[in-house]
């Protein structure tokens, strides 16, 4: 399940450091408002025994911002987006979502103005070709170093991240990926440490059901902090 979060911001522009360095924090916030032993599992121990947290977010994304270098401009226009393919998950995220006026993203405010469950995202059962583009950078590594798309690695441990959730969701594995394009190298820090990736489009050979999880969850690694998250 994804949910568009419409918001207008409190300020001309957001901390680079608040970008990706927020999402996490604020997850946590809205889950613990309404279910906080759910929170402090998933915090603590991952999922099913597993490390990885089942929680997609991207945002703020401002609609017509002006560039500038070294600037995270806003508008009055900024959908966040959040998702899990996750039933239990899914819905405390919804239940607090319908009842939050403001999130706090770092150290800007945004205003919510309303909530849309997205209902686009119903692909059948079956597999076949399908093309997926991500909306924000993907993050991957390899012993401890961050991959770019034509790295060396680079492919496996995508295919292994997908793999894992696949498993992780009960789900067959998708094969065959391959990455058709990809944008340019980002650097952000969260948490002290630098994050580096870069948005991709690729294609693979998946299951729908595997396809709908993971457009509620995302492509790589840190997706609770607001990377890989499905266009």
């Amino acid at each position: 399940m994804r949910v568009r979060v419409d918001v207008t911001p409190d300020a001309s522009s957001v901390r680079w450091e608040d970008v990706h360095g927020a999402a996490r924090g604020v997850v946590y916030k809205l889950l613990n408002t309404q279910d906080k032993a759910l929170a402090q599992t998933l915090h603590d121990d991952g999922w099913r025994g597993k490390p990885l947290k089942p929680v997609g977010v991207a945002g703020p994304q401002f609609v017509g911002a002006p560039r500038g270098k070294g600037v995270y401009s806003t508008s009055r226009d900024g959908p966040v987006w959040f998702g899990s393919p996750v039933p239990e998950i899914a819905s405390v995220l919804v239940r607090a979502l319908a009842g939050t006026e403001e999130l706090a993203w770092g150290s800007t405010r945004l205003r919510v103005r309303g909530i849309a469950v997205d209902m686009d995202a119903a692909l059948p059962a079956g597999e076949g070709q399908v093309e997926l583009e991500t909306m924000t950078p993907v993050i991957l590594k390899h012993e401890g170093r961050n991959l770019l798309p034509g790295d060396e690695h680079y492919l496996d441990r995508l295919q292994h991240n997908l793999t894992h959730k696949a498993d992780i969701l009960g789900l067959p594995a998708p094969r065959g990926v391959r990455v058709l394009e990809a944008g340019p190298r980002r650097r952000f820090t969260v948490r002290g440490a630098p994050r580096i990736g870069a948005r991709v489009r690729v294609v693979m050979e998946a299951d729908g059901r595997f396809v709908n999880a993971i457009r509620s969850w995302g492509l790589g690694l840190d997706t609770i902090q607001g990377f890989g998250w499905v266009r």
